[in-house]
């Protein structure tokens, strides 16, 4: 008698899952394993409507199944996604954050790192409590989802901070962005009841490329402080380097340009 044993089951991301199960469902999903599987050729099959091995219609056991993988999916998505803003969480931005740096180091494409913070957030608690702060701080998530590219990463770092990672994408491009942000934050009031509330946001940017020599950590810090000049300077405003002009005429150096013509044979 079986008393336990692992299978496998395929989820709907393609992967091959094995779980541990015990008795008499174990006995029943042997039993399915060997008159789908080991009789099937060697690549793992697809079963898009798998017959109960006890031939019960419906069936208890892949209704379990199917059950178990939608729980797997939903564990999947809650590990990294923020309950209250829907947007990734912290945990997700720190496993991110190294790995896109990685990236844009080895495609030469540089990565920007917005910090968004709201103004004043723990007077507005103060005033209006915290379940509209909680409805503010989604109010914005959504702001911040309908400014950004599909491509790019926003997450809610803490309590009324969000990050937003920009693959692909230059200082003077996350500047713009980051002025977007802060124009639609601004520019979108709150509403509660009869009242519209204004709510302002800092934001501090900067950018990193593979020549520069940060850790995942240092590029944080370079862009917080950034942000810190802009809650200085007032709040309600974009803190970043100097983003350096584009000269179509010399966006490619001159020992590049050497290199060129030497390759083609061409005398300047």
């Amino acid at each position: 008698m079986i008393s336990r044993l692992f299978y496998w089951f395929k989820a709907k991301n393609g992967f091959w899952l094995w779980t541990l199960v015990s008795s008499r469902l174990g006995t029943i999903i042997l039993s399915f394993y060997k008159s789908n599987v080991m009789d099937s050729p060697a690549s793992p099959p697809d079963f898009p409507a798998p017959s109960c091995p006890l031939g019960d219609a419906p069936c208890q056991f892949i209704q379990e199944l199917q059950t178990l993988r939608q729980e797997v999916d939903l564990l999947k998505e809650q590990v990294r996604t923020d309950a209250l803003t829907g947007l990734y969480n912290f945990r997700f931005f720190s496993d991110a954050l190294p790995l896109e740096m990685e990236r844009a180091s080895r495609s030469f494409q540089p990565l920007s790192l917005i910090i968004l913070d709201i103004d004043h957030f723990k007077g507005f608690n103060d005033r209006w409590g915290h379940e509209l702060g909680n409805r503010a701080l989604s109010h914005i998530a959504q702001l911040i989802g309908l400014t950004i590219r599909k491509l790019d990463f926003a997450c809610r770092f803490g309590g009324e901070e969000f990050v937003v990672l920009l693959p692909s994408t230059d200082l003077r491009q996350a500047l713009n962005v980051a002025e977007r942000l802060r124009e639609i934050i601004a520019n979108t009031p709150l509403t509660h009841d009869q009242a519209m509330i204004t709510i302002t946001a800092s934001l501090g940017v900067d950018e990193y490329r593979g020549s520069h020599s940060d850790s995942p950590e240092g590029f944080l810090e370079r862009v917080d402080v950034w942000l810190y000049q802009a809650k200085h300077a007032g709040r309600n405003c974009v803190k970043g380097p100097p983003a350096k002009s584009v000269d179509a005429g010399n966006t490619v150096t001159p020992e590049e340009k050497d290199a060129l013509f030497g390759a083609f044979g061409v005398d300047k």
